[in-house]
């Protein structure tokens, strides 16, 4: 009995089994630090078999030790998410380890920032490569694969920045706007097809990225949420799990923002 003299349920609830990814087959992204490496870990632990993707091969070995001590699945598949090839030879290797696809998670990221003024095109076209060309060629490689799942999703890793003004980090924001856009067409253009498509925009994290910024920098980006805190990177894995899982069944092509309240205004 419960506190209230009410009785307590025994079994877990039948709602959580809709954030249940048992069985089924995650890319994860920048899935060696920060954002990815949380995600990969949190949906390993809820029966996914997760590949963890970005460019360091021994960070993403780590991980995947991890996830093992833990009871859960996963390989490494390093992999530089801003060459088209390394992309088709990602799902390749994910479809031979598995022997499918069930979620895309486009969370590796290049936070190259320039002010306006002094932009290159070299510096534009790296971040365009990685921000925005990958995550639509990872897509597009792994869309036969997630046509045939019968719980497909996509989830994109963009940033509560793209509903400010980005001064000082356009460039970044920018792609990452071009993202989400991406991400509602995605979503119109697959939705027969059975494949969810979502974004995840996220505040002021405390990743790699966030900390390698000038100290003042940092704390205006705290600042500037009603929670003047940096989340840390497990805070975002609920959401991703939300959007990845079938508890979010009935949603594509929207933007779930975990912010700290940044853009409440």
């Amino acid at each position: 009995m419960s506190a209230h003299g009410e009785p307590m349920m025994t079994e877990r609830p039948a709602v959580l089994d809709a954030f249940d990814l048992s069985g089924r087959v995650a890319i994860v992204t920048g899935g060696s630090r920060g954002i990815g490496r949380a995600i990969a870990t949190g949906f390993a632990s809820v029966g996914a078999h997760v590949v963890v993707a970005s460019r360091n091969g021994d960070a993403c070995a780590a991980v995947v030790s991890e996830i093992e001590s833990m009871g859960g699945v996963a390989s490494a598949v390093p992999t530089h998410v801003g060459d088209p090839d390394a992309l088709g030879s990602l799902v390749a290797r994910t479809v031979d380890l598995f022997g499918g696809i069930d979620v895309v998670v486009n969370n590796a990221a290049n936070p190259l920032a320039q002010p306006i003024g002094s932009i290159t095109p070299e510096a534009l076209a790296k971040s365009h490569e990685v921000n925005l060309r990958g995550p639509l060629f990872l897509v597009q490689a792994a869309l036969p694969h997630l046509r045939a799942s019968e719980h497909a999703a996509v989830v994109n890793i963009v940033t509560a920045g793209i509903f400010t003004n980005a001064a000082f980090v356009s460039m970044y924001v920018a792609m990452k706007s071009a993202l989400m856009s991406m991400t509602r067409s995605m979503a119109a253009e697959l939705a027969a097809d059975g494949v969810r498509v979502n974004a995840l925009a996220p505040g002021t994290v405390r990743t790699d990225m966030v900390t390698a910024m000038p100290e003042e920098f940092q704390q205006a980006a705290v600042d500037a949420q009603l929670i003047r805190r940096m989340a840390e990177p497990t805070e975002m894995v609920p959401g991703a799990l939300f959007l990845a899982s079938d508890a979010s069944s009935f949603m594509t092509g929207q933007v779930l923002v975990l912010d700290g309240g940044m853009t409440v205004h």
